[in-house]
């Protein structure tokens, strides 16, 4: 069987299996989660034993520290997955949620309803934590998942897939209800984005390459979630010293994530006071520091920060810090060069806080907070398919609600149209 059939073939398959989905109740999709849930941390060593191939590969090929810190699995970060499995079958169900109810003069009563997308197909790389959270989500959701995970993971995520597909199969449930893009063939994801009879929504997570590509061929309509250069603003009525740990935290606590961040912005009145000890800190932390020439100026030492600094999602330790004159400096700075995926300002007033809110335009803006809270599991969602920068049809981390859209049911009692 070739390529296109095999994959076609899939696809057919999981349509079925959507069908089937929108008669499953509630209560059997959260004991088929916690089933799940089990069998991840039953068969941990299984899981881990993969994960050491792909660590050892992704060493041979000479990712950076940051890119195989996001690849790594350990007990805890096992835990963690199973744990948002957990908290997905304790949410409520969107499927069948009435959003909103009306009856017409005409005796029409109409119910605008929550229901599953269809079938999702989502290409993503690194994270392997990302199958097990796109499965939970989308069967909770009534979705059939399509995934096409990267080859720097392969083993870990058909790892995690196997133990998730056999964790179903006591409960019924079409086996096509997930599946697992296991060819390494790059041509795969070209003939995925062309089954638009039978896939609904195609979702990339990765590199601002696969985005672009998949963005480029799809016939299928598409949710991007692009890359993450995020800001921290630290205004001139800042408390510095929550400052710095924002600041610290934001860029180091896990810096190949897409919600670190990027960019450090100061107050040209708190710079001298703010950027020598925070700058100190961060290198003693390993992150290299970019600055522009006001940064330079105050700090010896400090790389020269180029306009493509100022674009770049680093992944990585390393820091692009700018000088700026006022509030609104920062927010057309952050409007220019950011990706529209999480910002914050850090001040103690209050109207400067509102403007940031208002007038920043991302996905997620935070006041006195780290940008690392831009995550489906932290903002009580169970887990996310993944952060979206689009606008329509979902923006922000995207779980359970994002995952359905609408239909309207009409009751009528013989009504018709003169």
């Amino acid at each position: 069987m070739n390529l296109k059939q095999k994959l076609t073939d899939i696809a057919k398959n999981a349509k079925l299996a959507s069908s089937f989905m929108l008669n499953v109740s509630s209560a059997t999709k959260n004991k088929a989660l916690r089933e799940m849930a089990s069998s991840l941390n039953t068969r941990k060593d299984f899981i881990l034993k993969a994960n050491k191939r792909d660590i050892a590969g992704a060493k041979k090929r000479g990712l950076s520290a940051a890119l195989i810190d996001r690849l790594t699995l350990n007990p805890k970060r096992i835990k963690e997955v199973s744990d948002s499995l957990i908290e997905i079958s304790r949410l409520n169900d969107p499927v069948g949620e009435i959003i909103k109810a009306w009856a017409r003069p005409n005796g029409l009563r109409i119910r605008k309803v929550r229901v599953p997308i269809g079938v999702i197909a989502v290409i993503y790389e690194s994270r392997p934590n990302v199958t097990s959270d796109c499965i939970g989500l989308m069967f909770k959701s009534g979705n059939s998942a399509i995934l096409r995970g990267g080859s720097e993971a392969k083993n870990s995520n058909q790892a995690i897939y196997q133990i998730l597909k056999e964790a179903i199969r006591k409960y019924k449930i079409p086996e096509a209800t997930i599946n697992f893009i296991t060819t390494a063939d790059r041509r795969a994801i070209d003939v995925l984005l062309k089954l638009n009879n039978y896939i609904d929504l195609v979702i990339p997570r990765g590199g601002e390459g696969l985005i672009n590509r998949v963005a480029r061929l799809s016939r299928i309509p598409v949710i991007k979630h692009y890359k993450g250069i995020c800001h921290v603003y630290v205004d001139e009525e800042a408390d510095l010293n929550m400052a710095e740990r924002i600041c610290f935290n934001a860029k180091v606590q896990r810096p190949g994530v897409c919600n670190a961040m990027e960019s450090m912005l100061v107050h040209k009145d708190v710079a001298v006071r703010f950027l020598p000890g925070m700058l100190k800190k961060l290198t003693e932390a390993g992150v290299e520091i970019r600055g522009c020439p006001i940064t330079r100026k105050i700090v010896k030492g400090v790389l020269r920060a180029t306009q493509k600094d100022y674009r770049t999602e680093y992944l990585d330790l390393i820091l692009s810090v700018k000088v700026v004159k006022d509030l609104e400096e920062a927010i057309t700075h952050i409007n220019y060069y950011g990706s529209h995926h999480s910002d914050s300002v850090v001040t103690e007033n209050y109207e400067n806080s509102l403007q940031f809110l208002r007038q920043v335009d991302s996905a997620c803006v935070y006041v006195n907070a780290s940008t690392r809270f831009t995550d489906g599991y932290q903002f009580g969602l169970g887990a996310e398919i993944g952060i979206s920068t689009d606008k329509l049809h979902a923006r922000g981390p995207m779980a359970l609600e994002e995952l359905t859209t609408y239909k309207y049911m009409v009751f009528g009692n013989g009504q018709i149209r003169t």
